[in-house]
């Protein structure tokens, strides 16, 4: 039983071991993303994460720790320089193991381990949810809609009393249409009864 041992040694040697994680560790890092098998990527986390925890703090000292490990001083210029201005702010979690399936042939567990920080995809999508979310947050609507706003109804107020101007009011009952008609007869007959008077004035 293997009850206590954390070390999975991959069937390997302690130096074939060593050798294997320290290739996979430099592809990790100049690549930023590898394909490999389960087990051999969970070790590689172990393995790397410490390695890239020091690569945030870039001293002599740091760098001579990190390249007893790697061996390769283009790995340790990569590490200390483009990859620790990305995961500078971030206080560990630094590798992503993305399960992706038997191989075929053998049917090895297969997985793709990358650098966290290095995903744009992942990142890109993250940042508009974030945008999204604040947005949504917001009670009421901004300062600068709602101030607009009210200027705008003030401005429109006097052009609509301007268009609907109130029409008079015409009371069309009987009494009143009959009431509205009367002078007009009263007028009529007025010239009529003028011209009877002209008439009889002339005959005497």
């Amino acid at each position: 039983m293997r009850h206590g041992k954390k070390v999975n040694h991959l069937g390997r040697t302690s130096s074939h071991r060593k050798a294997l994680l320290m290739n996979l560790a430099n592809a990790l890092i100049t690549h930023k993303r590898i394909k490999t098998t389960v087990a051999k990527a969970k070790s590689l986390r172990i393995y790397v994460e410490p390695l890239l925890n020091r690569g945030k703090v870039d001293t002599t000292h740091n760098r001579r720790i990190v390249f007893s490990y790697l061996q390769q001083k283009e790995v340790i210029t990569e590490l200390f320089g483009p990859v620790a201005a990305k995961i500078g702010d971030r206080a560990g979690g630094y590798t992503r193991i993305i399960r992706l399936g038997e191989r075929y042939g053998d049917a090895a567990e297969m997985a793709m381990i990358e650098l966290v920080d290095f995903n744009e995809l992942l990142l890109g999508d993250k940042k508009e949810a974030g945008a999204k979310k604040k947005r949504t947050r917001r009670s009421g609507k901004s300062a600068d809609t709602a101030a607009a706003k009210p200027a705008a109804k003030k401005e429109a107020a006097p052009v609509k009393a301007e268009e609907t101007a109130p029409e008079e009011v015409v009371d069309e009952t009987p009494v009143a249409v009959a009431a509205a008609e009367t002078p007009a007869v009263e007028e009529a007959q007025a010239p009529e009864a003028a011209e009877e008077d002209t008439t009889k004035e002339e005959q005497a």
